[in-house]
C-alpha cells in the first residue's frame, strides 16, 4: 500500500494497490466522527496549548473543550504552540499538566504528526504561560 502525507500531516492519502482505490484518512480527526486509528499513549509531564486572545475567558471558566472538533489539540513544546495561537488573533500559550491529567484517568494519544489529543481539560490542569 503506497502512501502521501499532506503538507501538515493531518491526512494520509493511501492507494489500495490491490483494488487501484486511492482514499484518505485523517490522522488527528477533526470535526468528522471517523476511527482515526488512534493509540493511547502516556503523555510527558507537561503539554501545551496556544489559542487567540479571545478565547480566554471562555477557557479559564470551562478549560479547554473539543467543541466541535473530536479532541483537544496539544503541543509539545511551546514554539508550537505560538505558531497555533497566532493563526487565531493575539496568542495565549496554556501549559497543560498533561501528567497530572494521565495520573486521574484521562486518556491521551499521539497523532502520526505529533499532535497531542485528549478530550477536554480542566481548568485545574491548565496554566497560562505566555500572552503576547
Amino acid at each position: 500500500m503506497a502512501a502521501w502525507r499532506s503538507e501538515r500531516r493531518r491526512y494520509l492519502f493511501l492507494l489500495n494497490e490491490t483494488y487501484n482505490i486511492y482514499y484518505v484518512k485523517g490522522s488527528e480527526g477533526h470535526s468528522i466522527p471517523v476511527d482515526v486509528e488512534l493509540e493511547e499513549v502516556e503523555p510527558p509531564e507537561i503539554l501545551y496549548h496556544g489559542t487567540g486572545e479571545k478565547y480566554v475567558s471562555s477557557i479559564d471558566k470551562e478549560g479547554l473543550l473539543s467543541k466541535s472538533r473530536l479532541y483537544v489539540h496539544l503541543s509539545s513544546d511551546m514554539d508550537t504552540a505560538i505558531k497555533v495561537g497566532k493563526r487565531h488573533g493575539k496568542p495565549v500559550i496554556y501549559q497543560v499538566f498533561s501528567h497530572n491529567m494521565a495520573k486521574d484517568g484521562y486518556t491521551f494519544y499521539r497523532s502520526v504528526n505529533g499532535v497531542w489529543l485528549t478530550k477536554k481539560v480542566p481548568v485545574k490542569y491548565l496554566k497560562k504561560v505566555c500572552e503576547s
